[in-house]
């Protein structure tokens, strides 16, 4: 394939992003930047954690997201009692009714789906948290020794609110680190309040149309990987983890105190795929430092373990990644 075939295809897949972010707007009114840092992470091919209050739309956001993109939904309403059972599928013995012969079957459960919504994924025991992981870093699952793949695209959307935290579970390390990005949503502006209160109290209510295949999104997710980044850059996000680990002599000296433990090399191949996924969606056929500097703190913050100072100081992780970025400038 030719360049210029390959940047019609990508012009053209544009459009058809475009027209997705459309749709989406049509239900989850304002915060473009969130939109576009969930259709970053779906092209980068990876899972994402979503955080904000109750009430500010994350289940409306992600089943939008899936609708528009034609893919099958699913959601998991994580409490205390749920087990891996709930989420994996189980065996059940069933009985032929003209042979009256008897045999396990496995009913799968809601996992084997394309996008899945773990809501309130921190209220769940760890022993329940622990049942994605295998899925998310290797999209299979396996159950009763048996590998079951799931169908790509797949990708897990896990909220948490940040408002209440009693009766909860704090995700381990290990599973945070498989997300990809850690996405904030805050309150509303005054003005998408009065967009929201309008839309959503009136006699109409907007429905998302289907407006990319599934093979589109496939697509788009190899052209993703084939974007290149310059050893430069590859060198300057290497450089950028050094400064986020406490027992480097790059990272800075506050941040030595603050930080406990720095970004893993997930981490840096999350803040690369999200550049190449953002150079995609804006025209560019190539990574450059802005990439970078904008999606260092969604990539970073959730895999920053701060010291006991920097929580009792009220630290937000963002700022210890601010510091390693202005260290590495």
């Amino acid at each position: 394939m030719t360049l210029e075939s390959t940047q019609n295809e990508i012009d053209a897949l544009r459009g058809t992003c475009k027209r997705l972010r459309e749709e989406i707007a049509r239900v989850f009114l304002g915060h473009e930047d969130v939109v576009d840092l969930l259709l970053q992470s779906v092209l980068a091919g990876g899972h994402v954690l979503l955080e904000g209050a109750p009430g500010l739309g994350k289940t409306t956001l992600v089943r939008a997201l899936a609708s528009a993109m034609d893919l099958s939904f699913q959601r998991i309403q994580f409490t205390p009692d749920l087990m891996p059972a709930d989420v994996l599928g189980s065996r059940i013995l069933e009985e032929d009714p003209a042979t009256g012969q008897r045999a396990f079957s496995f009913q799968r459960g809601p996992i084997f789906t394309h996008v899945l919504l773990a809501d309130e994924i921190n209220r769940a025991t760890p022993r329940t948290q622990s049942a994605l992981l295998e899925a998310m870093q290797e999209s299979q699952v396996t159950v009763h020794g048996e590998s079951l793949a799931l169908e790509p695209p797949f990708l897990v959307i896990a909220t948490e609110n940040p408002v209440e935290m009693e009766g909860t579970y704090p995700l381990p390390e290990a599973q945070l680190d498989r997300f990809l990005c850690k996405i904030e949503l805050d309150p509303p502006s005054e003005a998408d309040l009065v967009s929201i209160l309008t839309a959503t109290t009136g006699p109409d209510t907007a429905t998302v149309v289907p407006c990319i295949a599934r093979a589109e999104v496939l697509r788009l997710r190899e052209l993703v990987r084939e974007v290149p980044a310059s050893s430069e850059i590859v060198r300057h996000v290497a450089r950028l983890l050094r400064a986020t680990e406490p027992r480097s002599a790059e990272a800075p000296e506050r941040l030595r105190r603050m930080v406990r433990y720095g970004a893993s090399p997930r981490g840096g191949q999350a803040i690369l795929l999200l550049a190449k996924a953002r150079a995609l969606l804006q025209g560019r056929l190539h990574v450059n430092e802005e990439d970078v500097r904008e999606l260092a703190r969604p990539a970073l913050r959730h895999r920053l373990v701060r010291s006991y100072e920097a929580e009792a100081s009220g630290i937000h992780p963002d700022e210890l990644v601010q510091e390693a970025l202005d260290a590495v400038r």
